[in-house]
């Protein structure tokens, strides 16, 4: 790890290849190691030293290891870079269903948590391997359900990543999420909600990538187990909320679903490539919801499936293809760096 500076050119973090500018000579940066021989042995430890108002952005260095921990963040402006992404692991078992028995909300359900925004996450496997584990379903009393007995299936909901309302601006690159069960990667904001993802890995059961408001993922690999869908979008508040999905690959169980929706929606799908598991079903609106306000919007460019292309998902866009940039998605109002 080094930091190379001079009073007359911008600070430069650097780590192997990646650099990340600094805004001021007093951005904090942290390095959490299992060793002992960074300032931090957990991830958790180093995000409650930061203080809650800075609005420089912090640098959060995690050495290999598992990390055996659930993350709350509710810290902004913080940067988080493993050192490679394989083998920095972020891990829980959890269902959400056994959390929401004792607990209000979803904050805490994941395996990362956040309210925070203007966050970055580089280089990270993130594990929820409640479902990967499980034997089978389980019952379970329910306090927050009049003490009734409920039943905790294998591959229920089981956030990887789950942010809430007022967490946007979230940056994701070279990280992996795993969950067996639904919502592997949830970010939660409908009303401003702002999510970047590059190079990403994404696995889970039905909706595991499931944003709210506006999304961008760009060279993005997509795993589904489960037969109902694999992606899903909210833009319910905005007429321009979207999520795009850019030279984009996808792999299943044999006859997964691509997509659904169940509030107003919008799909662009740009250069992705299907295999020849998916099955023969455009993303369609679940019916027992109420019908989508701006009708259905789902667009495709030059998108395959190996053995063959469905009919379903031929060059439909209503605007030019290189209209289509993070610029554009965002509305000039968020520059990923």
């Amino acid at each position: 790890m080094h930091v190379y500076s001079h009073l007359l050119k911008p600070l430069l973090f650097c780590i192997g290849v990646i650099c990340v500018p600094l805004l001021t000579f007093a951005q904090k940066k942290i390095t959490v190691s299992q060793d002992g021989k960074g300032q931090f042995t957990s991830i958790q430890a180093a995000i409650n030293s930061l203080d809650s108002v800075s609005t420089k952005q912090r640098i959060i260095f995690i050495k290999n290891g598992t990390y055996s921990e659930k993350l709350l963040i509710d810290k902004s402006y913080v940067t988080f870079i493993g050192e490679t992404q394989k083998n920095v692991i972020v891990r829980q078992a959890l269902p959400r269903d056994v959390w929401r028995c004792e607990h209000p909300d979803d904050y805490g359900a994941g395996t990362i948590n956040v309210k925070g925004h203007d966050l970055v996450f580089e280089n990270l496997t993130v594990l929820n391997d409640y479902g990967f584990n499980a034997k089978g379903d389980t019952s379970i009393i329910c306090r927050n359900e009049s003490a009734s007995t409920k039943i905790v299936r294998k591959d229920g909901h089981q956030f990887a990543f789950r942010s809430m309302p007022g967490a946007t601006r979230l940056s994701f690159k070279n990280c992996t999420f795993r969950a067996l069960g639904g919502d592997t990667v949830s970010p939660w904001d409908v009303e401003a909600g702002m999510y970047y993802f590059k190079n990403c890995i994404m696995e889970g059961g039905v909706d595991f990538y499931c944003p709210r408001g506006w999304a961008w993922a760009e060279n993005c690999h997509f795993i589904c187990h489960n037969m109902s869908a694999a992606i899903w979008h909210d833009g319910t508040n905005h007429e321009s909320s979207k999520t795009v999905l850019k030279n984009c690959t996808f792999e299943g169980d044999k006859g997964y679903k691509l997509g659904r929706y169940h509030r107003p929606a919008q799909f662009y799908l740009i250069d992705c490539q299907f295999d020849e598991n998916m099955a023969d079903a455009e993303i369609y609106h679940v019916s027992s919801s109420p019908a989508p306000t701006w009708g259905h919007r789902v667009y495709y460019q030059n998108c395959h499936r190996k053995g063959g292309d469905y009919a379903w998902h031929k060059d439909n866009l209503k605007i030019l293809p290189q209209t289509i940039t993070v610029d554009w998605t965002f509305e000039g109002k968020w520059k990923p760096n």
